[in-house]
């Protein structure tokens, strides 16, 4: 094991690998306020990539109902119990603390990657913590869809005190999950075959279909579950990030790099997915104050990554659900979830405008500008924090600088006239 920096954990951890970075890196941003489990997004990635024969249970996107759901079965619970376990044996907890030395303070915990350096097991130490999914767990993807946890409520059920925010007595919601290309993979990590590797130009995970022998490490290592066993080929196999449309060679893009089939079947417009440039002495993405990404990530760290503590640095960030309990958000994305939820429900003018960009255009947007409109209104929020909303534009721009989607911050709405009432 080497050590490594993790920027989102706000300290260095033990990897098998020397740090390596990528030149720029394929990100997203989910907003899990706006999901309405259409599964829109799971379908345009089946049709396109997982059709075929011995695939018919590789969801490489899938969207579950939190907090019961999951595909796997309840992947997250099992692979943090074990971790919890390894903890109690070992000492020590899961914990944050408020050092500044990362953006959400620092773990204090173990990784799964340090977890399993000390657990021996008949061939071994683990490179990573991890287990293999029964079969029967890859079944049923839409387990206790729209379920939510049990509360006392009066007649046929329905609270006598109603719910209202910040959190909701009956609650659920969707997370929607795909590989997240991490920085610091495990699925790379635990191949023996080293037939998993990182790309340099985007920082994709891929698998080489020629060097791997299907032993299913990878399965088995990925705490979020995103590589699969093909039982007729007897190889694993994973998202490849849409690689035609990130490079730009589809024609659809005209050589700019296109977003995922993912994300551009997105009904509720709760995904933006773009390329960051990454530093490589720090391994932090590097300065780029009018990358979306980065104004929604870095700068207002608004948008959060998926189980930080596991130790990956996930390349896939969320905006948690404002309507559910604070201690269970905490868990999956990090200490950092109040203060992005407060920011949510009460967002800057310039934050205003940038979620606009969220599905705007398929190609994907690497600058944004805002151009300035008169104000409209304002409000207060029962804590008494103003909101001001500003009949703004925001553009958003490509990779080699042109202009490509503007629009603006209210939409219009537009009034059909009385001798027009029954056409389109």
């Amino acid at each position: 094991m080497t050590q490594v920096h993790n920027w989102q954990l706000g300290r260095e951890m033990s990897y098998p690998f020397e740090e390596a970075h990528p030149d720029r890196q394929l990100a997203a941003v989910f907003n899990l306020n706006r999901c309405i489990g259409c599964q829109t997004c799971t379908m345009a990635c089946k049709s396109t990539w997982t059709f075929s024969k011995g695939q018919e249970q590789m969801w490489w996107n899938n969207v579950e109902t939190k907090p019961y759901g999951g595909y796997p079965q309840f992947w997250d619970v099992k692979i943090l119990k074990l971790l919890e376990e390894e903890h109690e044996k070992q000492g020590g907890q899961m914990a944050w603390s408020e050092d500044e030395g990362g953006p959400y303070g620092k773990y204090e915990g173990m990784t799964i990657f340090e977890a399993a350096d000390k657990r021996y097991g008949p061939e071994g130490p683990q490179r990573a913590l991890g287990y293999l999914p029964a079969d029967h767990e890859w079944t049923a993807p839409n387990i206790y869809e729209d379920t939510t946890p049990n509360y006392e409520g009066g007649e046929l059920g329905i609270s006598k005190e109603g719910s209202s925010l910040p959190e909701h007595k009956a609650w659920f919601f969707y997370l929607a999950r795909t590989c997240n290309h991490c920085t610091y993979p495990a699925c790379v990590a635990a191949c023996p075959r080293k037939a998993i590797y990182k790309r340099k130009e985007d920082g994709i995970v891929l698998i080489d279909q020629d060097r791997c022998r299907g032993y299913r490490k990878c399965v088995e290592a990925c705490p979020y579950k995103k590589s699969y066993y093909r039982p007729n080929t007897r190889t694993s196999e994973k998202c490849v990030g849409c690689v035609p449309l990130t490079e730009g060679a589809d024609p659809i893009g005209e050589g700019h790099p296109v977003e995922s089939r993912c994300m551009t079947a997105c009904v509720g417009k709760i995904r933006l997915q773009s390329l960051v440039k990454i530093n490589q002495e720090t391994g932090d993405w590097a300065d780029d104050p009018e990358h979306p990404l980065y104004f929604l990530v870095k700068k207002e760290k608004i948008a959060l990554p998926l189980y930080p503590q596991f130790g990956l640095e996930p390349n896939l960030y969320y905006i948690p659900p404002r309507w559910a309990p604070r201690p269970y958000l905490r868990q999956m994305f990090g200490p950092g979830v109040d203060d992005a939820i407060a920011k949510y429900t009460a967002p800057s003018r310039e934050l205003l405008a940038v979620l606009q960009l969220f599905r705007a255009h398929r190609l994907m947007i690497f600058k944004y500008g805002i151009k300035k409109g008169e104000k409209l209104y304002e409000t207060k929020m029962p804590d008494g924090r103003t909101v001001e909303v500003f009949n703004d534009t925001v553009i958003g721009y490509g990779q080699d600088g042109r202009k490509i989607v503007e629009t603006p911050v209210v939409e219009p709405i537009h009034k059909r006239t009385p001798d027009r009432l029954n056409t389109i």
